[in-house]
């Protein structure tokens, strides 16, 4: 029978050489999925945060408002509208995300990190992302105006490094300026998260979502590709492995490998403290995606 200290002692022994490799390094996390919903997992996932910053890792948070969104606009009275998995924002929509997001889930984030001992300071994305108006293929082939929508063009990272610099985790919104108007855009999170690890060239990109990761037959989470090189992403995508909102995902995380990001990884936010079971373990739970 194993004695208890000792397997304690081989859990930190296991994550000390990682500790040591990774310290003064900067890993981005979006959070998303369940992990924004569940207030169990959300203060789980977050204290993995503060124990990153405890041993001497940079981390950076780029967060999304899914449900919360949602509600926001149904107490408005405002019908969402989707096409091709992105959300159709008018002028009214985009105030709420714009409140929703700056006022209500940033500052909880923050707060909340602060709460488990971490130092935290939350960063409006319109001061980080240019974003240009996007438009969309509707299911009729039309291409369809998505209104204060945007795509990132351009990422200025001065404010997140100051942050960083000052030894405190950037908690920052997935909002672009539009510099023609000075519109609010509402940025799709993933595409914002991979917009600024690309730009911070971070040693790590981490996408928590509600999926293990990629999944060689979808049904069947034992199926899970612990690590794909960036060159069988398209092939994968091509045999359906790789399939649905995973696609951009993916595509996003070769265009981070490009721009100089080391490594990429999928994990599932709905396990209890997953970040530090991908990042301090031997086998990790998740997908990692790597040149």
């Amino acid at each position: 029978m194993t004695d208890p200290g000792t397997a304690k002692t081989e859990v930190l022994l296991e994550a000390l050489p990682y500790m040591q490799q990774f310290r003064g390094l900067t890993f981005l996390i979006k959070v998303g999925g369940s992990a924004m919903e569940d207030e169990e997992l959300l203060r789980s996932l977050l204290r993995d945060v503060v124990f990153l910053e405890a041993v001497g890792i940079n981390p950076v948070i780029v967060h999304g408002g899914g449900k919360a969104i949602s509600q926001a606009m149904e107490r408005k009275n405002l019908e969402p509208q989707w096409v091709s998995g992105l959300r159709v924002t008018d002028r009214e929509a985009v105030r709420v995300v714009e409140e929703t997001l700056g006022r209500v889930i940033n500052p909880a984030l923050v707060e909340m990190l602060r709460g488990l001992g971490g130092r935290a300071t939350g960063v409006p994305g319109k001061s980080v992302f240019q974003a240009s108006r996007m438009s969309a293929q509707g299911a009729d082939g039309q291409v369809v105006s998505l209104g204060f929508v945007g795509q990132v063009e351009e990422v200025d990272p001065g404010l997140v490094d100051a942050v960083v610099q000052g030894e405190q985790v950037p908690v920052v919104t997935p909002l672009g300026n539009e510099p023609e108007t000075g519109a609010t855009l509402n940025v799709n999170a993933d595409l914002a998260a991979s917009a600024l690890a690309c730009e911070m060239r971070v040693t790590k990109l981490i996408y928590l979502s509600d999926v293990r990761g990629v999944l060689r037959n979808a049904s069947q989470e034992e199926s899970l590709i612990p690590s794909i090189a960036q060159g069988e992403i398209e092939g994968l995508i091509e045999k359906k492995v790789i399939q649905g909102g995973m696609i951009p995902k993916v595509r996003s995380a070769s265009q981070a490998l490009d721009a100089g990001v080391k490594k990429v990884h999928l994990i599932d936010g709905r396990i209890k403290h997953a970040l530090l079971l991908e990042v301090f373990t031997d086998l990790g739970i998740g997908t990692e995606i790597v040149r």
